[in-house]
């Protein structure tokens, strides 16, 4: 191992201990999955030194990778067991979904961005996580072909939870969703009882890229600065 990787393998050891371990995250294949996964291959070249810092990293064509703790909150929000089939909303770098292949049998992961579904498909193929999927599609309508879903994650903000996600959920299943503006947002875990019946539970203040599609924005409202 180069010099260059030890340190980078270190920092990451690094942040599972203190922004992880040291907050909330107490799931321990959820540790273990963000313990392994390079973050430094997700983001560009140029901001590796910023991958494992306590904090999202700017992406390409005005998108986000979530930082370390938001990411392993919310797949420790998923209650995962392993055999499960996850849909994730908003594939970005492909940095979640990394995470989710260690925590499941298989990911679908939806991105309407060209580019970004291209690359991050690419990047997952390399890095040998062969149990996602990657489809360029509006995330907000869901994947109604391999529905119901035991989990689903939305990587967006969202004014309201979509309702083909909600459709799309399992008996029993856990959607985890930021909910609010533009400008910030709640992080929500809606569950679906046996009877199809769904509550909801307020987790923590967030802020993500807005969800754009038929069931979310339909335009960004942010600044051009923060796109």
């Amino acid at each position: 191992m180069s010099t260059g990787e030890e340190k980078l393998k270190h920092a990451r050891e690094r942040m599972v201990k203190t922004q992880l371990r040291g907050r909330d995250i107490i799931d321990s294949r959820v540790l273990t999955a963000m313990g392994s996964v390079p973050r430094h291959r997700f983001v560009p070249d140029d901001l590796r030194r910023q991958a494992y810092a306590d904090g999202p990293v700017r992406l390409e064509k005005g998108q986000t990778i979530s930082q370390p703790y938001i990411v392993a909150l919310m797949a420790q929000l998923l209650e995962l067991e392993g055999e499960e089939t996850v849909l994730e909303i908003g594939t970005g770098s492909g940095y979640q979904a990394a995470v989710l292949s260690m925590l499941v049998a298989k990911v679908y992961s939806l991105e309407r961005i060209p580019e970004l579904a291209r690359l991050a498909a690419e990047k997952l193929r390399v890095l040998g996580y062969e149990n996602v999927e990657v489809l360029e599609r509006d995330g907000s309508s869901g994947l109604p072909e391999h529905a119901p879903y035991p989990a689903i994650v939305v990587t967006a903000a969202a004014p309201k939870p979509p309702e083909p996600l909600k459709e799309q959920l399992a008996p029993e299943g856990r959607l985890v969703v930021p909910v609010g503006s533009q400008e910030g947002q709640m992080l929500e875990r809606w569950r679906k009882g046996k009877g199809g019946a769904l509550s909801q539970e307020r987790i923590a203040p967030v802020a993500f890229v807005p969800l754009m599609g038929e069931h979310g924005w339909k335009t960004d409202h942010r600044p051009f600065w923060a796109r």
